[in-house]
């Protein structure tokens, strides 16, 4: 899966109605531009093709008192409501998901309600399990690497890579079920957008043809 789509998903939903260059500034905001794909034309791209998808409704508005084109807004859909928490499970429960994707995953675990998303990270520690059997099949990890010549390396560090999720997921899901976090349901939800207008100290500077939309 694209993390690109739940990103841009997931930004558009909590503001509610937001333009290019607000998705866009909340991405850098979360740093997802150094660990994701999310950089300026793929966020447009994808704006405009979930648009096109019925998964985002567009919004022409009154051009800016400077003059310009409209501005176009983007909505999520009930289709797009139900691309995103699809993809947001996703995202939680398949190992062999990429930083970017995994990240998403975790940077939007609170639009679920917290036993589900217990229910997910649990599922997610069985993948990295059977995974891990799956290496150790043909790596016995207590011989250690040499044992295949330099190549046991690289399973070497798929071992201790599991190892290491495994045990961080365990820890989230303690600090769940202790209490942190304000799930789906619960109250008041978090909501780490910018306000339009609101200085950005993450932001590259880099300018879009389109910002001006």
């Amino acid at each position: 899966m694209s993390a690109i789509r739940l990103l841009v998903l997931g930004a558009v939903r909590q503001h509610g109605r937001a333009h290019g260059y607000q998705v866009r500034n909340d991405l850098e905001y979360w740093g997802a531009h150094e660990w994701s794909n999310a950089k300026p034309g793929s966020i447009y791209h994808a704006l405009k093709q979930m648009a096109k998808q019925g998964l985002l409704h567009a919004h022409e508005i009154a051009p800016s008192t400077a003059g310009g084109p409209p501005r176009t807004e983007y909505e999520i859909t009930a289709a797009g409501t139900e691309e995103y928490l699809a993809l947001l499970r996703e995202s939680l429960t398949s190992y062999d998901q990429k930083m970017d994707v995994r990240s998403a995953g975790i940077g939007f675990i609170v639009d679920l309600p917290r036993g589900e998303a217990v229910a997910l990270l649990e599922e997610r520690i069985r993948g990295i399990e059977q995974w891990r059997a799956s290496v150790t099949e043909h790596y016995v990890p207590e011989d250690g690497p040499a044992q295949l010549g330099h190549i046991g390396e690289i399973m070497d560090l798929w071992v201790h890579s599991a190892d290491a999720d495994a045990a961080w997921t365990r820890g989230l899901i303690a600090r769940i079920e202790g209490g942190a976090y304000t799930f789906a349901g619960e109250g008041e939800p978090f909501v780490g957008v910018l306000r339009d207008g609101q200085e950005n100290p993450y932001a590259t500077g880099e300018r879009h043809p389109q910002d001006a939309r």
